[in-house]
């Protein structure tokens, strides 16, 4: 599982960060750490519109995106 922490970072920087890991195609699952939903949000949108299944949840002080083939 490859892991892309993207708390403190703001939009599109999260995106960016995700759709670089998706695009190698190396992972069957990934997940990304961040700490608004506006993030989420977007990360949610590019990883379905790619064909990743997505959950997300909330884990303390930032949010969890687990992101799988």
């Amino acid at each position: 599982m490859s892991v892309v922490d993207a708390r403190g970072l703001s939009c599109p920087e999260p995106v960016l960060l995700t759709r670089k890991i998706l695009e190698k195609g190396e992972a069957d699952a990934v997940k990304v750490m961040v700490d608004e939903m506006a993030a989420c949000e977007n990360i949610t949108a590019l990883a379905k519109t790619m064909g990743w299944q997505v959950t997300h949840e909330k884990v303390s002080d930032h949010i969890e995106i687990l992101l799988r083939r």
